[in-house]
């Protein structure tokens, strides 16, 4: 059944969101309306993991194999407190800028028959006639905003400070640094996104911040300090920001949103609009692009709308249930850095992967790392036992074989 979409937002979940369903008809009529020109997106580089990629590669191989082409890739990390230096292997890790993944998904969906129409904004009192219309309009969506009472939108804001960098360091491994000053400690953590640039987020304590007097030192000023702080990270490269427009660098506290509900009649609430998880477990891409595969779904599957939404409402509020848990434990993790930062750098670095833990906030760190260590042997003794059962039992039969003869 032929049916008319609007897409209020040109981010990533808006627009694959039109690739899919026109995959799914190309008879639907699709529009992205985006209030910004084009080539106009904030950031430097998104992250995400290879069970994204492969969901991508299910749903539409074309795109995806546009994305992982212009993405670089780490399977290593590394941690730096003040002069010593811990790397280890990690899962493979992507990156990629997020203004290539956007004119990605934007040709891809033209080449659709996807209308994309920028500098158009909508407005609850402006909703363009639709079967549906998808608010991907971000975390402060007017769309939602319009009907705050229904949704009802919860938002809870972390207490330490960060701001979003660019750098034209380029890390070959997904980089932690922490370096301790006068006021307290002030950390990083880098990653590429291709092969001429980074992505740099820095984190502090409001004591720290304040401190270091990044509440009143503007753009220029605050990444000067900033390079000199990570200078052993950078190596001599500059750091880059991006000016509000009044001279201040854009420091943020990052605010965690929640909602009741995720749809009203015709209208739904697609990524950030209806969700976030902290940014220190790098997965806002990744859940927006699932909203947008989830949602296609269930209105492929359903021919009626409101158990469509429905269903992707149920489908998405408990996949996301471990993703928010995580990211609150991670966030955590990060406002009690002292619980952590005294600890030998292979501890301490353990123990930054495991922040993700529930456990860990209520077990002395110490203790905590010895268990899980213990416990990681246990697996290893135990995959070693599955991989040489096979190999003894095979060699116990060609002797008995042998002796046969």
């Amino acid at each position: 059944m032929r049916v008319k979409v609007a897409c209020v937002g040109g981010g990533p979940a808006g627009l694959y969101l039109s690739i899919l369903l026109k995959r799914q008809d190309p008879s639907h009529d699709i529009t992205v309306h985006e209030r910004d020109p084009e080539g106009s997106t904030y950031g430097w580089g998104v992250t995400y993991w290879r069970g994204l990629l492969d969901k991508l590669h299910v749903h539409d191989p074309e795109s995806a194999r546009a994305i992982e082409g212009a993405s670089v890739t780490w399977n290593e990390g590394e941690a730096r407190v003040r002069d010593l230096v811990t790397r280890r292997a990690s899962d493979e890790g992507f990156g990629i800028g997020r203004h290539r993944l956007l004119e990605i998904l934007a040709a891809r969906a033209r080449s659709l028959g996807v209308r994309l129409e920028f500098e158009h904004e909508i407005t609850p009192g402006s909703l363009p006639a639709a079967d549906l219309v998808v608010a991907g309009d971000g975390v402060r969506s007017a769309l939602r905003t319009g009907h705050a009472d229904h949704f009802g939108a919860e938002t809870e804001e972390g207490r330490n400070r960060y701001i979003w960098l660019g750098t034209s360091k380029v890390f070959d491994a997904f980089t932690f640094a922490f370096v301790e000053t006068d006021h307290g400690w002030i950390w990083c953590y880098g990653y590429a996104f291709s092969p001429e640039r980074s992505t740099i987020v820095v984190e502090c304590a409001p004591r720290t911040w304040t401190g270091l007097g990044l509440d009143s030192a503007d753009e220029a000023e605050g990444l000067a300090l900033l390079e000199k702080l990570f200078s052993d990270i950078l190596e001599g490269h500059p750091l880059m920001g991006r000016s509000a427009g009044s001279g201040g660098a854009q420091w943020l506290t990052f605010r965690t949103l929640t909602n009741r509900t995720w749809h009203r009649d015709n209208l739904v609430l697609l990524g950030d609009a209806a969700h976030t998880t902290h940014y220190s477990v790098g997965a806002g891409t990744t859940l927006a692009l699932e909203d947008a595969i989830a949602l296609a779904d269930a209105l492929h599957a359903h021919g009626e709308l409101p158990q469509a939404l429905a269903r992707y409402e149920r489908q998405r509020k408990s996949e996301l249930l471990s993703v928010q848990s995580a990211a609150r434990y991670s966030a955590q993790w990060y406002e009690n850095l002292p619980r952590y930062i005294g600890l030998p750098p292979e501890q301490m670095f353990a123990l930054l992967g495991q922040r993700h833990s529930p456990l860990l906030p209520y077990v002395p760190p110490q203790l905590y790392y010895r268990l899980d260590k213990a416990a990681g042997q246990l697996e290893a003794l135990r995959r070693f036992k599955r991989w040489l059962g096979p190999k003894v039992a095979r060699s116990v039969h060609a002797r008995e074989l042998a002796s046969r003869k």
